[in-house]
């Protein structure tokens, strides 16, 4: 398979991708705004870890309440940025991690901006009470799954000129 051939179908496969972890976000809230809405929490491990329904109207830890042309604006910068990156990324295996978290984050991203399209709000439900951790979605997984990884291969894994081979591609 030439270069251009193994480029399109590494395209193809992260597109496909981000719509199965798109859907699973979504039929997750699907299943949370049938079962949760305007119920009591379901308690998983008591006082540790519930199910509770939320409308978030603004981004992590209640910031940005009600700022939906920012996050519109956000998403899309953030996917032309990752495309951009994904782009540069060369099709090595050992690039896979990398494109798996460009992945996860268009993902996360596209799962949480159709709630804001959809409902202007961002259905969230899992709570650690233990913790009083704010309660988030599976999309914040992704992003926040992405994010953690990408730290670990940044300082762990990947060289200097690995990286230098990502950011200095024509």
């Amino acid at each position: 398979m030439n270069t251009n051939t193994k480029r399109i179908t590494h395209y193809i496969t992260a597109l496909i991708s981000v719509v199965v972890l798109v859907c699973i976000d979504q039929f997750t809230k699907y299943l949370v705004v049938g079962h949760l809405k305007d119920r009591p929490a379901y308690v998983l491990i008591r006082n540790i870890f519930q199910l509770e329904y939320l409308e978030n109207r603004g981004a992590a830890f209640g910031i940005l309440q009600n700022q939906r042309v920012f996050f519109y604006i956000s998403v899309l910068l953030i996917t032309a940025a990752v495309i951009w990156f994904y782009s540069k990324v060369p099709i090595e295996k050992k690039y896979l991690p990398l494109r798996i978290c460009a992945v996860l984050i268009v993902g996360g991203a596209f799962g949480n901006c159709i709630d804001r399209i959809r409902l202007n709000y961002v259905v969230d439900f899992f709570y650690f009470k233990l913790i009083d951790f704010p309660i988030f979605n599976v999309a914040d997984i992704y992003v926040t799954v992405a994010a953690f990884l990408l730290v670990i291969l940044i300082l762990a894994y990947y060289k200097e000129e690995d990286l230098e081979r990502i950011f200095h591609r024509s």
